[in-house]
């Protein structure tokens, strides 16, 4: 059997999502309310405080931060979540009391923190993050020259109308790409460009996106923005062709998780050959839990090279068949894999696997072929450094 046909069989071969039990909405909003205060840390460089010349989010997001510490049901479900140490005594220790705020506007917002069972109802206050995403959206312009794209949104109809292609109901952020087709508020929406990629420090991808949509407008928005609106309309949809998805169970029921998460580690190690190829030389696995609570001890590890490593990109999947997908992806990079052996604390030597000399840019791309399908047609190529057709 082929290398090609090896990589088909192992595709058809990919199982239906594993079941987990679900969070409740409550644990969800607890969640999501703490991803805000990180992001705000992230953007920041600090925790959020007090203080009446402090902007209303951060004082707001101050509060949350010592509630979520005070209440044991928070501060248990919170702390696998909390690689920023947020939720250390400190916090309790260096707060202001909170009855001393006399915004009477802040208190009035604090209401769902303080009174009700709901301690991440916020009422009648939008995120920073919230207030861009609705202000991107409502900045639309006329396409001048949609006439290139009018066939485009025809021919995506024609083939929805013939089911050459379906729709998806989003589950959780989808990573977009250029030639994305989404339903967003009722509107066909496609992504036809993706400028000024960056990675923020988690590894999570941004950049500006042209988005056209089909009653002839288009928006200038940030991936993270289009993500966020997308998560936000119940009824958004992701426009797929019919044979995309093949490791992903179209049928997912509200109490599926995301069933696994591709993490890629950049080592920090010294030795004179991971030095001289830092850049090029990744780790790539897959784990069903938190990726930071894996690499913990990296520098204890003969498998992390024992060296701290870098997490320099990450990809969130569901439905998915998380050993076998590992399995895929070692081997669509098997050309590549390093040889390499080191000992171990007690001496004896072991060889690190996972390892590979491949652009991080390239795993990109390989992420997205697996998720199309696509992936059955390309190798690896080491010397030119790129997936190609055989």
């Amino acid at each position: 059997m082929t290398d090609l046909d090896e990589l088909r069989a192992e595709l058809d071969e990919f199982a239906q999502p594993e079941k987990k039990k679900s969070l409740s909405a409550k644990e969800d909003r607890i969640i999501a309310g703490f991803e805000e205060i990180q992001r705000f840390v992230e953007e920041h460089g600090k925790k959020p405080e007090h203080g009446e010349d402090k902007d209303i989010f951060e004082r707001l997001y101050a509060v949350r931060l010592e509630r979520f510490c005070a209440l044991e049901e928070c501060r248990s479900l919170l702390l696998p979540y909390d690689h920023q140490g947020l939720l250390g005594a400190e916090t309790l220790q260096s707060k202001t009391a909170t009855e001393s705020m006399d915004d009477e506007s802040l208190l009035t917002e604090l209401e769902g923190l303080t009174g009700s069972s709901d301690i991440t109802d916020l009422k009648h206050v939008r995120s920073t993050t919230e207030k861009r995403v609705v202000e991107e959206m409502a900045n639309r312009q006329a396409c001048a020259d949609f006439e290139q794209f009018k066939s485009l949104f025809d021919n995506v109809q024609k083939e929805l109308d013939a089911g050459l292609r379906e729709t998806k109901v989003l589950k959780q952020q989808p990573e977009i790409m250029a030639g994305d087709w989404f339903i967003l508020y009722g509107q066909k929406a496609y992504v036809a460009e993706i400028d000024d990629i960056t990675r923020n420090v988690s590894g999570h991808k941004d950049g500006r996106l042209r988005v056209v949509f089909d009653n002839g407008t288009e928006s200038n928005l940030l991936i993270r923005s289009l993500q966020k609106a997308l998560m936000k309309d119940e009824t958004a949809r992701m426009i797929m062709n019919v044979s995309q998805g093949p490791l992903f169970a179209d049928t997912a029921e509200d109490d599926d998780l995301a069933s696994g998460t591709i993490y890629v580690l950049r080592s920090q190690s010294q030795a004179p050959f991971v030095a001289e190829h830092r850049e090029l030389i990744h780790k790539i696995g897959v784990t069903g839990g938190k990726v930071e609570t894996r690499i913990a001890n990296a520098a204890q590890d003969a498998t992390y090279l024992l060296a701290e490593v870098e997490v320099v990109a990450t990809y969130q999947l569901s439905g998915i068949n998380r050993t076998k997908l590992e399995r895929l992806l070692h081997k669509i990079f098997a050309s590549a894999q390093i040889d390499l052996t080191i000992e171990d604390r007690f001496g004896n030597p072991v060889k690190p696997r996972e390892w590979f000399l491949v652009p991080l840019a390239v795993i990109d791309e390989a992420v997205d072929a697996i998720k199309d399908g696509s992936i059955i047609q390309l190798v690896y190529d080491p010397a030119a450094a790129r997936l190609v057709k055989p």
